[in-house]
């Protein structure tokens, strides 16, 4: 008797934690991460590729660190102003 009470209990305990797991996100839940992971990687892949020609550039031109450091900054410059603008898109959007 006393192992069916602790199996129930177990199966019961075991339900509980699956229904926590399991719940399923929204529509709209879906949408606001995509479009949270769209504007990450949009800012990071900027400062990546304005980092990377800044490195191409003093490699050939033989003006190292400077090339690198002056596209870095105007690549975070860029990623911001970019993030921003499509924030902004995305928040005037009408289709939520």
């Amino acid at each position: 008797m006393a192992d069916d009470r602790q199996t129930d209990d177990l199966d019961r305990r075991i339900a509980d934690a699956k229904a926590k797991i399991d719940r399923p996100i929204t529509n709209a839940q879906g949408r606001a991460e995509s479009r949270g992971w769209a504007i990450g990687i949009e800012f990071v892949g900027t400062i990546l590729v304005c980092t990377l020609l800044g490195w191409l550039i003093d490699r050939f031109a033989g003006t190292l660190p400077w090339g690198m450091i002056v596209l870095l900054i105007l690549g975070f410059i860029t990623a911001v102003y970019r993030a921003q603008k499509t924030a902004a898109q995305f928040d005037a959007d009408t289709s939520k």
